[in-house]
């Protein structure tokens, strides 16, 4: 009885994510930062053209396109960890670029709109399938000994402190 209550207790396995090039995502950035601008223009046509409200539209432009997440930062004295809500997304579907001092976290999930064949659709809601996110980091951070897993729609990031050069004090002699 006491294996078969562990064994229930026991949390599901984490999946391991891949972190990727800072280059790999120069496209998709710009992608998504011109679909963010063509529909920011269609919400500033839609409202009669009024100038002023630019910066509105492309806010909500950016929250139809965009799924929101939170994020937290944790700093301690080796490392920063991370804690990023994506609830929906998969390991295979989400991309993670380390440097020093930023992280970039974006995601895209593929949806499939099911046909409803009885009654009629009332209402319904929608939440975009794209996220992206660029974090300035407060430290800089060692790339390549950092870790992403994600597990339970959280994804939980590693990142050990760089080490920095220590300034030495050189006393000069004279000769």
């Amino acid at each position: 009885m006491n294996e078969k209550s562990a064994a229930v207790q026991m949390a599901p396995e984490a999946t391991s994510l891949k972190v990727v090039e800072p280059n790999t995502f120069f496209d998709r950035i710009h992608r998504i930062r011109e679909e963010i601008a063509r529909r920011a223009f269609e919400i500033f046509e839609s409202g009669g053209g009024i100038i002023g409200h630019d910066l509105n539209d492309w806010f909500k432009a950016e929250a139809e396109l965009l799924h929101p997440f939170h994020v937290n930062i944790v700093e301690s004295e080796e490392a920063l960890n991370i804690q990023a809500e994506v609830p929906g997304f998969n390991a295979n579907e989400l991309e993670v670029s380390l440097e020093p001092l930023r992280l970039t976290i974006s995601g895209k999930r593929e949806t499939s709109k099911e046909d409803k064949k009885k009654g009629k659709t009332i209402y319904e809601e929608q939440c975009s399938s794209e996220l992206l996110r660029v974090i300035e980091l407060p430290v800089e951070v060692d790339a390549v000994k950092s870790t992403a897993r994600l597990k339970n729609g959280v994804l939980e990031l590693s990142m050990p402190k760089a080490v920095q050069a220590k300034a030495n004090r050189v006393d000069v002699k004279a000769a």
